[in-house]
């Protein structure tokens, strides 16, 4: 059996450069935080790393995370680097079908026991639900998970619904769905939210595998600090429009015209924790913000209920959070906001949010 290429020795053959490989990580290094000084050491473990095997299931989703993974800045060294990953089961990627794809997924497992990478998009019935509501060859989407987790060296959670349950967990849930993290309790997890997830920071993390053998320092919500570390609101290139008080009263004023805030046009910035506002989409082209709309919070926790989408961010009546609500609302914000704002306390944000319900919804209509 023939040895198995470096990661090196692919991308060379690839025909991607050594100065385009160093450019890709001393981006990479920026990327997670990390100091330039650890380019080099990027380098050299990529040049040396073997493909991972990974496997990848889709349980309740929509498809939207392997779209924009499919759709990522190509053809770019990032791609050649998912290129050399050994995706060895995807459900929308494989060729196989039937009982060919499931085998190669047990193969895959029966191979690299111990050291492959599971990913998963899409959340899951929980137990006590009805099973028969997502299946796969006839099984379960638990018992899949739980088999096929029980040989992974780790875990990555792509996606909102998998890694806070999403919109299929969104009121009244249904199916009982739950998140990645709400069953697997054994093995290392990583979550990359989104609604879908930026495709560069699925990269970043797999390279910070690669590299190290480890996953990258994460948030509360176990999330890599490197791309998550910071609000929308503190990256935001409409910043300076909110702390001088400008904002966008309609989609079509002239605030909207001129690029205002859009704070009051329910924007979740504040409270959400992303880098889209810095990585952008579409190989770097634009962001949600930037094209006119407000920010959703897809990327936090039970987003879809907490509260109207085009309503201004409801935060409690106490404490500083009370503080940025007004001071966005009476247009006296200064600088010096976002430090009297405890970061803490905006990152509690979400949770605070008022809940709307389905009566309430028919009142505005």
């Amino acid at each position: 059996m023939a040895t198995q290429k470096t990661l090196g020795e692919s991308l060379r053959e690839h025909g991607v450069t050594r100065r385009g490989f160093l450019k890709f990580c001393a981006a990479t290094a920026s990327m997670m935080a990390l100091p330039p000084t650890m380019t080099s050491a990027i380098a050299a473990a990529l040049d040396k790393a073997r493909r991972p095997s990974v496997i990848w299931l889709s349980f309740q989703e929509c498809t939207g995370c392997t779209e924009s993974l499919t759709r990522s800045h190509s053809p770019t060294v990032e791609n050649l680097i998912l290129d050399v990953i050994s995706l060895d089961y995807h459900h929308t990627l494989q060729a196989a079908s039937g009982d060919a794809a499931e085998e190669a997924r047990l193969a895959a497992m029966k191979e690299n026991w111990g050291s492959y990478l599971v990913v998963v998009d899409g959340s899951l019935p929980g137990p006590g639900s009805n099973m028969g509501y997502s299946t796969i060859a006839g099984h379960s989407n638990l018992d899949i998970l739980k088999e096929t987790v029980a040989g992974a060296a780790a875990v990555v959670a792509v996606g909102t619904c998998a890694a806070f349950g999403g919109l299929p967990r969104a009121y009244p849930n249904p199916t009982g769905a739950v998140a990645v993290q709400d069953i697997i309790t054994d093995k290392p997890i990583i979550n990359v939210s989104g609604c879908p997830p930026i495709p560069t920071v699925i990269t970043g993390v797999l390279a910070q595998y690669l590299t190290f053998g480890t996953l990258p320092e994460m948030d509360e919500y176990k999330r890599p600090l490197a791309f998550f570390g910071q609000s929308i609101h503190d990256r935001c290139y409409r910043r300076p429009f909110y702390d001088k008080g400008l904002f966008a009263e309609t989609f079509d004023d002239e605030g909207a015209k001129a690029g205002w805030c859009l704070y009051r046009l329910g924007c979740k910035g504040p409270s959400t924790y992303n880098a889209c506002a810095t990585m952008r989409w579409n190989a770097g082209t634009s962001w949600p913000v930037e094209s006119g709309h407000p920010c959703l919070g897809c990327s936090e926790p039970d987003f879809w209920d907490a509260g109207g989408f085009y309503q201004a961010l409801s935060v409690p009546t106490a404490n500083a959070t009370h503080t940025l609500a007004v001071a966005g609302i009476a247009g006296a914000v200064v600088g010096g906001v976002a430090a009297a704002v405890a970061k803490k306390q905006q990152q509690h944000a979400v949770a605070d949010r008022e809940p709307v319900t389905i009566e309430q919804l028919e009142q505005k209509l």
